[in-house]
């Protein structure tokens, strides 16, 4: 623990996992420390877990999952994508003869928005709300609908990302790794990885941070990159996010039993402002005991009575075995970190991500040549 790193990354999540990767790459020394606390004493929930959940050690939930772009260049499958359209929810097609069969689209529209999908343009070919939104929403993965005033250019990209990662797999678009996010770690590129390491201080020297100090030790580091959490004096509130996860003894209903999937619940099927989105995943990725399933509801809270706004996605659901709300929120750092060397995003790389550096080698399990 006593030691010099060049970056010091607290916590796990998808954002610190890919970053410590990133920095060990580019040959910097770096350190991951996390806290594993359970679920029920992040809740606050008293007393021991109960035992029809099974065993806590098979579980393994991120309480910020994030699905992975399946022809991105961070690469088990899911196995379906879903849209929600009035009250119900319907397949994403990922094949041509699902996309002609499915009762999602009207026979007519079918037709228009094959045209479309060759020439890109929504009002042209007369698409209708219900189809925008499947475009918008559940395929170029936009949140709300500010992109319809932008220029169509990153749509046509993100509906032809969608279509690359959806031929990867065909079933579905998105990945999800074994174990949980905190599977991303930089260890296979030569960073070092500490679990159970609670943080008593970051150390700050003439406005430069210069370690953190854990158990009494200190790690001495030229960079800390970190969530939110520590820093909370370094941020500003921008809105507040619910987040409900859901512990399930079934598969989602109308999703033909699968063991993973993706929901999209557009804005405008459930006059909001900005989307809902329920992803669920179970044993198969080895978050959860056999015959679990773990379903996370998330969205940006736009009244006073935030969950009352996901009661429609909850109903999707049951009966569900036991449910955790979190409020929290949408934080933004106050500035980019560059003099206390302090960051709280990406911006501390200097460069844009290039996964390519990051993939194994042909021959060899530790990316080593």
């Amino acid at each position: 623990m006593n030691e010099e790193y060049d970056v010091i990354v607290l916590g796990i999540g998808l954002m610190e996992c890919i970053l410590s990767g990133v920095t060990s790459v580019k040959g910097k020394k770096s350190a991951s420390i996390t806290l594993l606390e359970d679920v029920y004493k992040i809740f606050k929930i008293p007393g021991p877990p109960s035992p029809s959940m099974g065993r806590g050690r098979d579980g393994n939930v991120d309480l910020i999952p994030k699905f992975l772009v399946a022809n991105g260049q961070l690469v088990k499958s899911t196995e379906r994508s879903f849209v929600y359209k009035c009250g119900q929810i319907y397949k994403v097609p990922s094949t041509e003869t699902e996309a002609l069969t499915s009762s999602f689209i009207g026979l007519f529209k079918k037709r228009h928005f094959r045209k479309f999908l060759v020439y890109v343009v929504y009002k042209k070919f007369d698409l209708g709300q219900d189809v925008i939104d499947f475009t918008g929403h559940a395929l170029a993965l936009y949140r709300t609908d500010d992109y319809l005033d932008q220029p169509c250019c990153e749509t046509i990209n993100r509906i032809k990302h969608d279509s690359e990662s959806l031929a990867r797999y065909v079933k579905s678009p998105y990945l999800y790794p074994l174990y949980g996010l905190g599977e991303l770690l930089s260890a296979i590129y030569g960073g070092i990885y500490m679990l159970n390491k609670p943080i008593e201080e970051i150390i700050v020297q003439d406005g430069k941070v210069i370690g953190i100090k854990s158990e009494g030790e200190i790690a001495h580091c030229k960079q800390l990159i970190c969530d939110p959490s520590y820093v909370k004096d370094q941020l500003e509130k921008v809105g507040q996010v619910i987040r409900v996860i859901c512990i399930l003894s079934h598969s989602i209903k109308n999703t033909s039993d699968v063991n993973s999937c993706q929901i999209i619940i557009p804005q405008n099927q459930v006059s909001r402002k900005s989307d809902i989105c329920v992803c669920t995943i179970s044993s198969a990725h080895n978050v959860a005991t056999q015959e679990k399933y773990i379903a996370i509801v998330t969205t940006t809270v736009e009244t006073k009575e935030p969950e009352k706004e996901v009661i429609s996605s909850l109903e999707l659901l049951e009966p569900t075995r036991w449910e955790f709300v979190s409020i929290s929120g949408l934080l933004v750092p106050k500035d980019l970190g560059t003099e206390s060397q302090i960051f709280i995003s990406r911006k501390i790389t200097g460069f844009e991500f290039d996964f390519e550096e990051m993939k194994r080698k042909k021959n060899d399990i530790y990316g080593k040549d």
